[in-house]
């Protein structure tokens, strides 16, 4: 799959994460992976001063790890979520 980094890209990240019960906050810090997810709690910190495809990778890579329920998802939302949900088992 093709990712195109684009604002676009990240705001269907960001509100796809949204519908999943997830927060997303971004804050200043010195993160490796440009995110954190806050133990026990479903907010997620992503590295502000990170550039834009890095906000985008870092979210791609940690949705496969986060409680998913795809009956949440629209059908836009669904076929979103499945074009790119191996994308980041193949990054690593």
């Amino acid at each position: 799959m093709v990712i195109s980094f684009t604002q676009h890209t990240l705001e269907k990240l960001e509100k796809l994460v949204e519908k999943m019960g997830y927060k997303i906050r971004y804050e200043k810090g010195n993160f490796r992976t440009g995110t954190c997810i806050l133990e026990r709690s479903k907010i997620i910190v992503v590295n502000k001063f990170s550039n834009l495809e890095s906000k985008i990778l870092a979210l791609i890579e940690l949705i496969p790890h986060l409680e998913i329920d795809e009956t949440l998802f629209d059908s836009k939302q669904r076929q979103f979520f499945y074009s790119f949900k191996n994308y980041g088992t193949v990054l690593k």
